[in-house]
């Protein structure tokens, strides 16, 4: 048992006990007022006051034990009624248990000696002691669920605070000093040297940079303008990399107006060049491919696989993206795709799958 839920069980008994012994309190309270200063009174609260203070920590454990808080109100409210009426006979029967014998024996005193059991009584006794308990136990549940809305509100709060720092580390990534300052030295380098060139590259360059300033709205973006963002990354890339970067892609036209988490494609690119075609002195060959398929989005980005499997690792962008599909792995009725990574031979393959 964790420490956490130890300190909630504790928590737990104490309110209780404080719950039941205000009960009790009352109960001798109104039982000199209407009935007497008696004995018998003493040992009537007391004993229900008991069993209630079992029969609740019973119920709350059984509940918890096999998820009752996770059912819907019509399942809930059946489950919890049903303990009620079994809980407050049970108290009932235990204060019977100990009160007749202790009359027989006259441990305790009461008018004549003589408990009332008529029917109609006993149902009174159960009555009373069933409406007490199912007070307690709409109190109980309705503390749990404003404590599940809290923790869910505040889990929600901390993913949507994860996304942001996510989608701030993926932008300053593609910010990297690495990718700037290459650019600029190859951009000097190509102003003497080939003029018409260096100013493709100020353009790429510049779109690229002012594609990462602007974008920070976190809004879904179409294949189409995330693909005019690659092509502008992989320009500036080729100038760097030369003939050690060779593209090959095979995208489906239909797929062009399908949406997909900003920065999700550029981030794949980044990676297999990073980690692929950059840690090879010969470069290789990075191939990207897009499919429509089904109401999915299939993406996959497959480059040379590291010889040092330390290096294999896409670190912030797996990360982005799996906070963007809401999803640790797989697709489920709570995400809106997934992305793997795996090792193929001698090739590195990243698949991401959207829905749509």
């Amino acid at each position: 048992m964790s420490e956490k839920r130890a300190a909630r069980d504790s928590g737990f008994w104490w309110r209780n006990s404080a719950v039941w012994l205000a009960y009790l309190g009352v109960s001798l309270l109104l039982g000199f007022t209407y009935g007497g200063h008696w004995s018998g009174i003493v040992l009537i609260s007391a004993m229900v006051s008991l069993s209630l203070w079992v029969g609740s920590a019973f119920i709350r454990g059984y509940a918890l034990r096999h998820d009752w808080l996770q059912r819907d109100l019509l399942g809930l409210t059946w489950r919890l009624l049903l303990a009620v009426v079994i809980v407050a006979a049970a108290a009932q029967v235990l204060t019977a248990a100990a009160l007749l014998p202790a009359l027989a024996w006259d441990w305790v005193q009461l008018p004549g000696q003589r408990a009332n059991y008529r029917p109609a009584a006993v149902f009174g006794y159960w009555f009373n002691t069933a409406i007490v308990l199912s007070v307690w136990c709409a109190l109980w549940t309705g503390r749990r669920a404003l404590q599940r809305a809290r923790h869910s509100e505040m889990a929600q709060l901390r993913a949507e605070a994860q996304r942001a720092t996510l989608e701030h580390q993926a932008l300053r990534a593609r910010l990297n000093p690495h990718f700037v300052f290459n650019a600029l030295n190859n951009l000097r380098a190509l102003i003497n040297e080939d003029p018409a060139r260096a100013r493709d590259m100020v353009t790429h360059l510049s779109s690229t940079l002012r594609h990462a300033l602007v974008h920070t709205d976190g809004g879904w973006v179409t294949l189409a303008e995330e693909w005019r963002v690659v092509q502008d990354y992989l320009a500036v890339e080729a100038i760097h990399y030369e003939d050690r970067l060779r593209v090959h892609t095979d995208i489906d036209p239909v797929a062009v107006s399908a949406r997909l988490p900003p920065m999700a494609l550029q981030l794949l690119v980044e990676n297999a060049i990073k980690h692929g075609i950059a840690v090879h002195p010969g470069g290789g060959e990075l191939t990207i491919r897009v499919r429509l398929d089904g109401g999915w989005l299939r993406v996959e980005v497959d480059n040379p696989a590291a010889h040092d499997a330390t290096s294999e690792g896409h670190g912030i962008g797996l990360a982005y993206l799996r906070a963007q599909l809401g999803s640790d792995a797989a697709p489920s009725s709570s995400s809106r795709g997934m992305f793997l990574l795996e090792r193929l031979g001698e090739r590195m393959l990243a698949r991401l799958e959207v829905q749509q």
